[in-house]
């Protein structure tokens, strides 16, 4: 029947039609247990390769002779061999370029919004979950929280003919690297951090920056401890329209306060944010998160991930008419202990306090998302 290969962006294309395939995932039990490619019409079967180096014969009952087969591995090599053995036993078959490594790295830009003043993108990685964004106003663009991919905001900037001027991350990230130094050095922005998140640096902070005002964006800085799970995370208010979260408001939740090792008095100071802040902001203002735990359950149908204030505080109960003590207990038992792996490392190397070569910073980030707390009911 043949084989080829897949690319990470062509896979994204059939997930997000909703594509009727199957997914013959050959990496060890607790790998694909643990993190894998997601999507609504997707089937499974995880068999580790080592089980068919001397032939697939005792799986092929077990396969879609109807369906397309896509054979995903950590890095690829696995998936060819298993994917030409069944391509020999007739089926049709193919295998994801770069395996799960592609698809950890892939991420790409929607349109999100546009008025006569701004447009924004949103990138999704839809392999981590994790989001970053461009605002882009007459000559000049905002990036916020960028992954470490920085030549994909570069492309579009050129490609729009603006110049990235400011940069900025709403907390240091946990499960991913940021590349809002590299991208600050790359184009000459202005980074800008909360100070509070020890950042070993030079950098804007934050705390002297309320207001960041230029074309026709204003962006206020919501930069009280709004933990998701660090002291000084902060969320971003542009133009009074749009929320950029960061992890503090998710489409399905809110941020997770215990990476800290102090999630009730983190959570304490989630609620003075969810409470005296965000509740003071108006329904149809646009939220426009850090992350997604679910591309089925989260992405919108214009394929992209946000969703109105009023439409998140109905969703989740815990943000409105919770005493403090209700608010800290209901957190406290969401949070998961299932922390981001190699957290600690990757918190490091954002704080620019450890180095780390291309293919470090790439096997530290493989593996998911671990940063919502869901409280949807």
């Amino acid at each position: 029947m043949g084989m080829q290969a897949i690319t990470a962006e062509k896979l994204n294309e059939w997930v997000v039609g909703k594509k009727d395939f199957f997914i013959f995932d050959v990496r060890n039990v607790k790998d694909f247990e643990d993190w894998k490619v997601e999507g609504e019409n997707i089937q499974y079967l995880n068999i580790p390769y080592f089980e068919l180096i001397d032939g697939v014969e005792e799986v092929v009952d077990q396969l879609p002779r109807e369906k397309d087969i896509v054979v995903i591995c950590a890095k690829e090599g696995s998936s060819v061999m298993v994917a030409e053995m069944l391509s020999d036993a007739g089926f049709n078959v193919s295998y994801l370029s770069g395996g799960m490594k592609s698809w950890s790295e892939y991420l790409y830009p929607v349109e999100v919004y546009k008025d006569e003043d701004i447009k924004v993108l949103q990138f999704i990685r839809v392999g981590k979950g994790c989001l970053s964004y461009m605002v882009l106003s007459e000559n000049e663009a905002l990036v916020v929280d960028p992954s470490r991919f920085t030549d994909r905001y570069t492309a579009i900037a050129e490609k729009e003919n603006v110049r990235i001027t400011h940069i900025v991350d709403s907390h240091l990230h946990a499960d991913h690297l940021s590349g809002g130094k590299q991208l600050a050095d790359l184009t000459g922005a202005k980074y800008y951090l909360m100070k509070s998140e020890g950042a070993a640096f030079d950098f804007e902070a934050l705390e002297q920056h309320d207001r960041i005002e230029f074309e026709n964006i204003t962006l206020e800085v919501l930069a009280v401890k709004t933990p998701g799970h660090t002291p000084g995370s902060v969320s971003f208010f542009v133009n009074n329209k749009l929320l950029f979260s960061g992890d503090t408001i998710f489409v399905n939740g809110l941020g997770r306060p215990d990476l800290g090792g102090k999630a009730a008095e983190w959570a304490k100071d989630l609620y003075d944010t969810v409470y005296s802040k965000v509740s003071l902001i108006a329904d149809d203002v646009f939220v426009l998160p850090g992350h997604y735990a679910s591309f089925d359950g989260e992405v919108n149908p214009a394929g992209f991930i946000g969703s109105q204030l009023g439409l998140i505080r109905q969703q989740n109960e815990i943000m409105e008419g919770k005493t403090v003590d209700e608010f800290v207990e209901h957190v406290a038992q969401s949070a998961s202990s299932d922390t981001p792996p190699n957290f600690e490392d990757i918190v490091a190397i954002n704080r620019g306090v450890k180095a780390v070569t291309a293919d470090e910073a790439m096997e530290l980030e493989i593996g998911p998302n671990r940063c919502a707390v869901h409280h949807t009911h």
